[in-house]
């Protein structure tokens, strides 16, 4: 392979201010009359064809003109320039629109960034592939029980609560055609893992609970397989229930703009029973139908290329991964690239365990021999040598940390601002069983927000929790959230010597509950007024160094000793204070009951009237919702 690939892209318009000199420009090309040396050194057919930026002088070059008679066509558009100065793209084009050309920037695509590398290959090599068929729908909907039955094993029952926690890749034999199925989780929590299902999938499997109807989280399904631009099918499951109503489901996705064939539109719906395999064998052949439609193709005779479903720290094989392959054949001993992580593919294994010698397009492929764990949704890449797989993980590991440090800095400038105010932030690391459920959880995390906290995820990582993480933890004042993992002795022992908290989840739903309960425990009480009582001043009796003492009538509820008053005078408080004394007749009492008289002295106050209103308050803790 080369050291990069290229493809030509029409250069765009630029700013205003360029564009109005282009079209004075434009409007003298007709009058232009071009030399001989002009025609000699026009190149590919009229059309300059560049990349990068270029200098005046590099510019007179390409096109064979002077360098000094660009210079005067562009001051003749008041553009001051010499020489030297380097040209933004607006400005090449108008020069070159002047002399008679036409632009193409090329656009260089270096190796490290080779998601965006456009590689077409011979329609000669391209053979037929299977399909790669998501399955989408709120939770407890049936998406992984109909998985299950068309995999003939159990699933459900290994996942905690019942809900799937993390995308599984598994492949079946339909009538001697293989078909790819991707499961995503329906919590909403793993919006980020049903968008990254949809965007490498071929067909989108919408299922719908007859009996519940369309969800949130169906709706958001929807969005994400229309995004994707891919052919839907909706499986309405559970048509065995009594209290299923296909009708109601047809006209609720109808609203969604997924109109079905018998009413003139162009999703197809099946009605099926996931658990009783009613209707199973109709959706299979419906989605080889599709997929013949679609005309899939791949050429499996080059390096593959793809994307990483899941992926996990092991702790006897190492990082291990789920590759889909999408293009090309991957074999054992293959050098890739996933993200920033690179290796040699040492194994490979299927969904039921079995190893293989090699992957083909639409193949899901469990692979170890990566040197870290890559992040779900990472695209991969073999390369012909480990030095070059090194070389550009290593380039791409560098990209990421700079764009890292950018954020950072920014995050550090709003953190500034926020933390002046009464902003507060729970720091907290991550650590899950597989990559993809880390990634859900941070962004379950983040999205949190009670009133003036929030969350701040530092670290989020699939592997077992270690005693660097403690450290980190502890460096940074930070909660560590294991899920599906366990902490072993020598960590725990760790965290209890350095004060860190270690909390442990297996379900979402109760993580999520217990970080808004810290949240809410880390605001201000928030108060308010109740009036405890009020009293008529019916006399007044000034005692020399004393004071003033009011004689008193307890006219509604209760005044208590010490309590917060203000003094009432004619509708209009007058003073606000506090008690300093409170008798019942000689002795000193706590509190004076509506209907009793008493005797009180305001704390610092004794302009204290005959008719005045003595009321009384406190500031109860108000629980927050």
């Amino acid at each position: 392979m080369g050291t990069n690939k290229s493809y030509n892209s029409k250069k765009s318009n630029g700013n205003s201010h360029a564009h109005n000199k282009k079209t004075s420009l434009i409007s003298n090309v007709n009058n232009h009359k071009m030399n001989k040396k002009d025609i000699k050194n026009k190149l590919n057919d009229g059309i300059l064809v560049y990349n990068g930026s270029l200098t005046v002088t590099e510019l007179a070059e390409k096109l064979g003109v002077s360098a000094v008679d660009i210079v005067r066509s562009l001051f003749q558009e008041k553009i001051m320039v010499n020489v030297n100065t380097t040209l933004n793209d607006d400005y090449i084009e108008l020069v070159a629109l002047k002399f008679g050309y036409e632009v193409q920037k090329e656009k260089v695509v270096e190796l490290q960034n080779f998601e965006e590398m456009e590689i077409k290959d011979d329609p000669s090599m391209l053979e037929k592939r299977p399909p790669v068929v998501t399955i989408m729908g709120h939770v407890d909907h049936g998406k992984t029980t109909l998985l299950d039955a068309i995999r003939k094993s159990r699933v459900v029952a290994g996942e905690f609560g019942g809900i799937t926690q993390h995308i599984g890749a598994y492949q079946t034999m339909v009538k001697g055609c293989k078909i790819t199925f991707i499961d995503t989780p329906g919590h909403a929590a793993f919006t980020s893992m049903r968008a990254r299902g949809a965007q490498i999938t071929d067909i989108v499997i919408i299922v719908v609970a007859a009996d519940d109807g369309v969800k949130p989280q169906t709706i958001e399904a929807v969005n994400h397989a229309k995004a994707a631009n891919v052919p839907i099918i909706v499986a309405v499951n559970k048509m065995d229930k009594p209290a299923a109503n296909y009708d109601r489901v047809v006209q609720q996705m109808s609203d969604l703009g997924l109109m079905p064939e018998e009413w003139g539109g162009s999703t197809i719906y099946r009605k099926i029973s996931a658990k009783s395999g009613v209707g199973l064998d109709d959706l299979l052949e419906t989605i080889l139908l599709e997929a013949e439609l679609i005309d899939l193709k791949a050429n499996p005779n080059r390096y593959a290329m793809g994307t990483v479903v899941e992926a996990r720290l092991d702790k006897q094989r190492g990082p291990i991964a789920t590759f889909l392959v999408q293009n090309g054949t991957l074999r054992i001993g293959d050098c890739v690239v996933a993200g920033t992580c690179f290796g040699k593919v040492r194994q490979l294994k299927d969904d039921l365990g079995r190893l293989l010698s090699d992957a083909t397009p639409s193949t899901p492929i469990e692979i170890s021999g990566l040197q870290d764990v890559p992040v779900a949704g990472d695209k991969f890449m073999a390369f012909e040598n480990e030095k070059m797989a090194r070389d550009i993980a290593d380039k791409r590991k560098e990209i990421k940390i700079q764009q890292e440090r950018k954020a950072t800095s920014a995050n550090t400038l709003e953190s500034f601002m926020a933390l002046s105010g009464e902003h507060q932030v729970i720091n907290v690391i991550i650590k899950a069983d597989v990559q993809g459920s880390a990634e859900a959880v941070k962004t379950a995390l983040e999205k949190l927000k009670v009133e003036d906290v929030s969350v701040n995820v530092i670290a989020a990582y699939a592997g077992a929790i270690t005693e660097s993480d403690v450290l980190l933890a502890s460096a940074s004042k930070a909660i560590i959230y294991g899920f599906n993992v366990r902490p072993d002795a020598i960590v725990r022992k760790k965290a209890l010597e350095e004060g860190v908290d270690i909390r442990l989840h297996n379900i979402i739903y109760n993580l999520l509950e217990e970080m808004t309960s810290a949240m809410k425990g880390m605001l201000k009480p928030i108060y308010k007024e109740v009036v405890t009582g009020q009293a008529e001043v019916r006399q007044t009796f000034k005692v020399g160094k004393v004071g003033v003492i009011a004689g008193c009538y307890v006219t509604l509820g209760l005044i208590k000793a010490n309590a917060k008053i203000r003094l009432i005078r004619a509708g209009i408080v007058v003073y606000e204070g506090k008690l300093g004394s409170l008798k019942r007749f000689k002795d000193d009492v706590k509190e004076v009951k509506e209907g009793y008289e008493c005797g009180l002295m305001i704390d610092g106050y004794n302009d204290i009237k005959e008719s005045d209103i003595v009321e009384g308050y406190e500031m109860q803790e108000v629980e927050r919702k």
